[in-house]
């Protein structure tokens, strides 16, 4: 039972909404982005930060597909 209660208590964390103090920390990366965006920083990144930006791409595009199963209740296709 701990394990489940550990996991609860960071699935509670992780898996909530953005709250109104979490703003100013979203604009100040999406910023970050932008400016190293214009300033070529993009390209400079480590092997480890582009393996991690990867997978987070790649967590991303998963959530996408999962959801449009979900949306239209068929793995392939639509119901016509």
């Amino acid at each position: 039972m701990p394990v489940l209660q550990v996991w609860m208590q960071y699935a509670k964390v992780e898996m909530s909404p953005p709250t109104l103090k979490d703003i100013p920390a979203i604009r100040s990366g999406f910023s970050k982005l932008i400016h190293s965006a214009r300033t070529g920083r993009y390209r400079d990144v480590t092997v480890r930060e582009a393996v991690i930006n990867s997978l987070v791409a790649a967590e991303i595009y998963c959530w996408f597909f999962v959801g449009e199963c979900i949306g239209k209740r068929h793995f392939v296709g639509y119901d016509v």
